[in-house]
């Protein structure tokens, strides 16, 4: 049964009646339109995340050497040489681009010109979502916690033991909210990111599909959210779609159902186009809505269009 506190609970019921129809995949997939590859031949893509512009970047967390870039023209290229063994990225509002170098226990951030400075040393870092005004959390996922850096470069634990392998992160398009996905269970939760930047008020308040085989382990992994509001996140029977109120929306299905699905991002003309690392292979497709992106100030869900 899921335990939500009552503040989580209230924020939840505005949200309903605020979204009171339902947002199935047609909202979202494009008749006629499915995946295609934009990046072929690594080991284990991972780390998906956009810039301003629609540009993708991603690593090979594997066996790749860099951080990749695909530009709007398609094509694929080595963007920060000698960086690897990373597992999550995502720009700044500060023009940089920060990663959890999973291999060597670090979280660092490179500058415009890929000079590297180091935040942290000496964590296990899975994923990261960074704020717009500078607050960075990333997954722990060994230790079952989330930790907060500031702006300042303070590390602090803002929830331990919580989610019992926390994994993908995301925030809210009005960026009140953190979304954590748990790799070992049913759940994403919530939190409510208070003034300070502690979290409160957790709740397992969207369900995820799981296997049969296997009825308690979805798998989440990363995770994204658009401009309506609505939280994507990787798992185990393909990529889960859910509402602003935790409902779900729907189960895209897999590219490439022999290998794993990990990550998730928008990126391309207009944010547009969803991204999937999935094995060895970055694939994406033409949606009907556009990415949320935290490095712009925080806003509001857009309604969604009238049919």
């Amino acid at each position: 049964m899921k335990t939500i506190v009552p503040c989580l609970l209230l924020h939840l019921t505005l949200l309903s009646h605020a979204f009171s129809q339902d947002m199935p995949l047609s909202q979202v997939l494009i008749d006629g339109e499915g995946w295609e590859p934009v990046a072929e031949g690594f080991n284990f893509t991972d780390g998906l995340c956009t810039d301003q512009d629609g540009n993708l970047y991603f690593s090979d967390v594997k066996g790749g050497t860099a951080v990749y870039k695909v530009d709007l023209s398609g094509k694929v290229s080595e963007f920060i040489k000698d960086a690897p063994g990373i597992s999550g990225l995502q720009w700044g509002s500060d023009g940089r681009l920060y990663a959890c170098v999973a291999r060597e226990k670090r979280v660092v951030v490179f500058d415009k010109n890929g000079k590297e400075t180091e935040l942290v040393n000496e964590v296990r870092p899975n994923d990261l979502v960074v704020t717009h005004r500078g607050d960075l959390y990333f997954t722990m996922t060994p230790t079952k916690e989330i930790r907060r850096i500031d702006s300042k470069g303070k590390m602090s634990v803002v929830s331990s033991g919580v989610v019992g392998k926390p994994n993908g992160i995301t925030l809210s398009r009005d960026q009140g909210t953190l979304a954590v996905s748990d790799h070992g269970g049913k759940y994403v939760w919530a939190f409510r990111i208070e003034k300070d930047g502690s979290l409160a008020h957790p709740g397992n308040y969207m369900e995820m599909r799981t296997p049969v085989k296997d009825p308690e382990v979805a798998k989440g992994d990363g995770m994204a959210t658009d401009i309506h509001g609505r939280y994507y996140v990787t798992t185990a029977e393909g990529l889960q779609m859910f509402d602003p109120t935790g409902r779900m929306g729907g189960v895209i299905a897999t590219p490439d159902s022999e290998s794993g699905l990990v990550s998730v991002g928008f990126a391309g003309p207009d944010h547009s186009y969803l991204h999937v690392a999935n094995g060895g292979t970055v694939y994406r497709r033409k949606t009907k809505t556009r990415g949320a992106l935290f490095f712009a100030k925080p806003e509001k869900n857009e309604a969604m269009p009238k049919p």
